[in-house]
């Protein structure tokens, strides 16, 4: 009777703490990148030859641990992506960068089906494969920045959800021509992502 009663306990525990969450989730989101478009006139001569950076959207993974229900910390994730560098809407060539990003976020109602969530925190972007005017442009290797970041959560059920985010991520880099900086360019990019979220 008692191997059976303790049979039972354990059973119901390990039920339980299976029906419990976990701290981790993980999101997949499409993300839709909009520079700022702002830069020194190059050699500081002027306001002719500013310096733009394609718009694009990229896939993003995201990795999110929770500390309590209410404060998580959020690293997001993608693969190295190209843009298409312009001067006054001329093509001048590409890089690519690598953008990780580490948040910090407080969400305000975690057990509420609709759960909004606020974050701010630090971006580090690597250029590399700059491939301008002919090989002799290129753009600083790294970038660190502030992160800022506003989002919704909607529970379907236990584990997954619907996810609504926009970042605001500062992103700037010095413009080498020939080993010589020309300008500076702020790409500092509002990104706006939906995606699906699965909470372990």
């Amino acid at each position: 009777m008692k191997k059976a009663i303790l049979a039972v306990v354990l059973g119901s525990v390990a039920l339980g703490a299976m029906a419990q969450e976990t701290p981790w989730q993980v999101r997949a989101r499409a993300v839709h990148i909009n520079p700022a478009d702002k830069s020194d006139p190059i050699l500081g001569v002027g306001p002719s030859d500013l310096i733009s950076v394609s718009n694009k959207t990229i896939p993003e993974v995201d990795i999110s641990y929770f500390f309590t229900p209410n404060i998580s910390a959020e690293l997001v994730l993608t693969y190295p992506q190209k843009h298409d560098v312009y001067i006054d809407g001329e093509s001048i060539g590409t890089f690519k960068h690598l953008p990780p990003t580490l948040l910090a976020q407080y969400h305000f109602m975690p057990s509420a089906q609709f759960s909004p969530y606020v974050g701010v925190g630090v971006n580090w972007t690597t250029f590399s494969k700059n491939k301008m005017l002919g090989g002799l442009g290129s753009l600083e290797h790294d970038s660190f920045g502030l992160a800022l970041q506003a989002g919704v959560d909607y529970k379907l059920d236990k584990n997954w959800s619907l996810n609504l985010d926009i970042k605001k991520v500062q992103i700037r880099s010095d413009v080498l021509l020939a080993g010589v900086k020309v300008s500076k360019v702020k790409v500092d990019p509002v990104m706006l992502g939906v995606g699906v979220g699965y909470r372990f």
